[in-house]
């Protein structure tokens, strides 16, 4: 008896160089309209967030994963394989992708989390054979790594529109060729997008916190010792000590006399003569 063992998906598929078999790992349109891709409620604002971290440049791809709030979890971005449109290819770059930002879902019966690919490009916004390719690749990436296939936006100098629908805009749109853009980046944490909240940063991103001042820890009770009170300080706390005052002779007592009075131990003179007088 036999056991077959599943091929890697890091290993060329067999006879990945012919052409009937690339034609087999792409979607036509028809196809993915009718795969069932959960539609963005406000693509804009996930096309703007993607943009704004990793401002992407042309043959830029980003691959990222949404909460259920369309908030982005995890992202990265890399530049398209230079090589024949085909969604074995595109497969694995993207799931290679996927393993550095975020962990795997497979245990979840249900997947909770979404991808979604921006793919930056310099020609218009027609379908065409690598687009088939990429929604291949995207779709079963997802399912090796326990995602729900998102949306595949195509993101040119004119405009990006959501492939497989009518939506789309003119902001934001990629950079004519020749302008300064971002590097490959990975940026990964919980709500890192613009619309996510503080989030993480990336590697490098990272500052410092300020060195906090030191904290003077004592016994309850005990005073300060001198050197940590100046010393015009220290004089003038050793000065300030309250003496009884006593009246002047034919001036009232104040508050009418109910302060407190300060008794001797063999009281005034008039009264010890009565005494002895006794």
């Amino acid at each position: 008896m036999a056991f077959g063992f599943a091929r890697p998906p890091q290993d060329p598929p067999p006879e990945s160089t012919d052409s009937t078999a690339r034609l087999g790992r792409l979607l036509e349109p028809a196809e993915w309209a009718s795969a069932g891709i959960p539609l963005l409620r406000n693509p804009r604002d996930v096309v703007a967030d993607l943009y704004g971290l990793h401002l992407p440049g042309p043959s830029s791809v980003i691959v990222a994963v949404l909460d259920g709030q369309e908030r982005v979890l995890a992202s990265a971005s890399f530049t398209a394989p230079t090589v024949a449109p085909d969604g074995w290819a595109y497969r694995n770059a993207l799931l290679d992708q996927l393993r550095r930002v975020i962990p795997h879902d497979l245990r979840l019966r249900v997947p909770v989390r979404t991808a979604v690919l921006l793919h930056c490009r310099e020609d218009g916004l027609r379908w065409t054979e690598a687009d088939g390719a990429w929604m291949w690749g995207l779709r079963d990436a997802c399912t090796l790594h326990g995602l729900r296939c998102g949306a595949f936006i195509a993101l040119t100098q004119d405009r990006w529109q959501v492939l497989g629908e009518g939506r789309g805009g003119r902001r934001p749109r990629a950079p004519a060729p020749g302008k300064p853009h971002g590097a490959d980046t990975v940026r990964a944490g919980p709500g890192h997008g613009a619309r996510g909240g503080t989030g993480a940063a990336a590697p490098g991103d990272v500052t410092p916190p300020a060195a906090a001042p030191p904290h003077d820890v004592r016994p309850p009770g005990e005073r300060a010792a001198p050197q940590d009170v100046p010393s015009g300080q220290e004089q003038a706390a050793a000065q300030h000590v309250p003496s009884a005052r006593s009246a002047a002779p034919g001036e009232q007592p104040r508050n009418g006399g109910r302060g407190a009075s300060v008794r001797t131990a063999g009281g005034t003179a008039d009264a010890r003569r009565s005494r002895a007088s006794r």
